[in-house]
């Protein structure tokens, strides 16, 4: 180690002493979010061939473009054209899926005020013409997912003034998602029994 007039340590030393005090960041909490594993998983389906389902654009009205270089442009302001509808759709055994992914940190309910009117009311509308409507639910807290069918949801909301789905309504209602890596989230085990059901 040099020292320096003063009693002065050299600059990376003094550097380095820094990095020892600092505490070591922990990435243990980093995770992926529902919807990133939701993309994965339909990449997954897309790949093997098993189902085409996308994540849809939000639909957006852009107002203002910066053009710092004549090769780029910049939005530097834009606002939602209007409340989106779900998060996802596509096509699997010859049914239309449309479906809305939720995550809670709550233990032991799904807040309903997670599933504005405007999103009840295009999943009504999927399933009038025939469509697949459904929510994926995750409870961060136990890591388990499940498909939540939107015409039981709809029911239960038929039923109740309350604000809230309880964690063990949505578990006898619903089908568990395995959860794994290829697929992370797989579902489309959960929809066929769904479907299984709705046959019977």
């Amino acid at each position: 180690m040099l020292n320096y007039p003063a009693g002065h340590t050299s600059s990376r030393m003094r550097q380095k002493e820094i990095y020892k005090k600092k505490p070591k960041q922990s990435y243990a909490s980093r995770g992926m979010s529902l919807e990133d594993k939701l993309n994965q998983s339909n990449d997954y389906y897309l790949q093997k061939g098993m189902a085409v389902i996308h994540k849809k654009p939000t639909p957006v009205q852009v107002v203002k473009v910066n053009y710092p270089k004549r090769s780029a442009a910049k939005i530097t302001e834009a606002y939602f054209r209007n409340a989106s509808t779900t998060d996802y759709n596509g096509v699997y055994k010859n049914h239309y899926i449309d479906f809305e992914a939720k995550e809670t940190n709550n233990k032991t309910s799904f807040p309903l005020a997670n599933l504005p009117e405007h999103q009840r009311v295009h999943m009504r509308q999927c399933i009038k013409h025939g469509g697949l409507a459904f929510l994926i639910v995750s409870f961060k807290a136990y890591q388990e997912i499940y498909l939540l069918p939107f015409n039981r949801v709809d029911d239960y909301l038929g039923t109740t003034d309350k604000q809230s789905i309880t964690y063990e309504w949505i578990k006898q209602n619903s089908y568990p998602c395995n959860v794994g890596l290829f697929p992370m989230i797989d579902y489309l085990p959960a929809i066929d029994a769904y479907l299984k059901d709705l046959d019977n």
